[in-house]
């Protein structure tokens, strides 16, 4: 099988598909850009943390000021919540019809986010937990409070926040993982200190280090 980038009608999203390079290696990255990113952004990223690793990678279709996003915002930090519920969902359904088209395992999915991304990932662990085995967010908020919290035991969430970030407060970022530890997740948040909402060398060899721990 080889790379391929493609958009159809049964899939919906543009999106670019990586199989895993290892034999028996069941892990796909499912990779989450930031506002204005696009599908090819974070492999880069992806392939720092696990190298091995298929991965699957969106381009969100929500447009600001012409800048792809996954779901839409009223104002800095202001979300849509309609509109996130809705593509949370439409995401979803996109990664279940990929597993099937692609032939991944669904039990093995793990979301690398950042910013924007890592935010729909969080909005993805509330709402629609069985996509995800695991999950790392970069620069997450709390995306939305479910009606019910779901029951998270099973998953491994690692969180990273810069602590001089203009765009996440603090609280955000600790109010995220309060509603994960409520919900039973085993999470992990490491603080990058002296640094904004660009991600630094730090924390991603922590995740790295910290995925390298959940296959031993």
């Amino acid at each position: 099988m080889t790379e391929r980038t493609r958009k159809t009608t049964e899939l919906g999203f543009l999106h670019h598909f990586i199989p895993a390079s290892e034999k028996g290696n069941l892990v796909t990255l499912l990779l989450l850009h930031g506002t204005g990113g696009n599908e090819q952004d974070l492999i880069p990223l992806g392939r720092e943390l696990y190298p091995t690793a298929g991965i699957l990678s969106p381009r969100g279709k929500v447009l600001e000021a012409g800048m792809p996003r996954f779901f839409r915002r009223l104002a800095e930090g202001v979300f849509d919540i309609e509109d996130l519920k809705f593509r949370t969902y439409e995401l979803a359904d996109f990664v279940e019809k990929a597993s099937k088209v692609y032939g991944f395992d669904l039990r093995h999915v793990i979301s690398v986010g950042y910013s924007n991304g890592a935010n729909i990932a969080s909005s993805l662990l509330l709402l629609r937990p069985e996509i995800l085995s695991s999950a790392v967010l970069f620069r997450p908020m709390i995306p939305l409070m479910p009606e019910k919290v779901p029951s998270l035991k099973t998953k491994n969430i690692f969180m990273a926040a810069g602590d001089q970030d203009p765009i996440v407060p603090r609280e955000q970022t600790e109010m995220l993982y309060r509603l994960f530890k409520k919900a039973g997740a085993n999470v992990f948040l490491h603080w990058q200190k002296n640094i904004g909402h660009q991600l630094g060398y730090g924390e991603i060899s922590a995740a790295k280090e910290w995925l390298s721990q959940l296959f031993i």
